[in-house]
């Protein structure tokens, strides 16, 4: 964490839907599901419907939290792992689209 950058990012999916964002946690292989943040292993969540569903679409939407939105906390799997396995999610994710 040298220059004070953490280890979890979130990104939206180009479709924004949540069925895409389904597809693509369904489809990777080294990241976990889970709402979960600061483990050892990599985790990935879909917020929308795990931890805020509580909360309603407008008020998601008001917050930056769209139905495409994939949070990612990194683990300590080495980094071009990580990379792959988000590639070819994603590619999987998008033809399926």
């Amino acid at each position: 964490m040298d220059g004070g950058y953490g280890g979890i990012v979130s990104f939206e999916l180009a479709q924004g839907t949540r069925r895409a964002a389904a597809g693509l946690l369904d489809n990777l292989r080294l990241f976990t599901q889970a709402v979960s943040l600061g483990d050892v292993d990599s985790l990935a969540c879909h917020p929308a419907s795990t931890t805020h569903s509580f909360i309603s679409p407008k008020a998601r939407a008001r917050s930056g939290i769209g139905e495409g939105l994939i949070r990612l906390s990194v683990g300590i799997e080495h980094p071009q792992d990580l990379i792959a396995d988000l590639r070819q999610a994603l590619a999987v994710s998008v033809a399926a689209a």
